[in-house]
């Protein structure tokens, strides 16, 4: 687990490239064709609007519920590793010993049908060498 204690980068906060999907500036939602142009003060005055807007509802929400969100998912990725730690990798370890019995008992029962099949029919097919 990473430690609590170790320095944030500011600088890279996705240092691990997990949200580079999420495109939101402005020339990669908003873009006009060629032969489609608005008037430049119109462009410019939505570049600034769309960028001031996103820029200040992200930073109101972050303030309002990003804490709160990410003790939400504290406690969700918490509980899983609880859940693998204490349940799923126990459960299925107690799975696999229960189930050794079921393997022999199969084995066994392949091995008693079908192995005679096998030399059977290897010795049927060893009569026919090339010479």
């Amino acid at each position: 687990m990473a430690d609590a204690d170790a320095p944030v980068d500011l600088m890279n906060r996705d240092p691990n490239d997990l949200n580079g999907h999420l495109q939101v500036t402005f020339q990669d939602i908003l873009a006009e064709p060629e032969h489609a142009h608005s008037a430049d003060c119109v462009w410019i005055n939505s570049y600034k609007c769309y960028t001031c807007s996103k820029n200040l509802c992200y930073k109101i929400l972050t303030y309002l519920c990003g804490i709160i969100v990410a003790f939400c998912w504290g406690c969700e990725f918490a509980a899983i590793a609880f859940n693998h730690v204490w349940i799923a990798t126990p459960g299925f370890k107690a799975c696999e010993i229960d189930l050794i019995c079921c393997k022999r008992y199969y084995s066994t029962c392949l091995h008693c049908v079908l192995d005679p099949c096998c030399e059977a029919f290897g010795l049927l097919f060893s009569a026919f060498k090339k010479d």
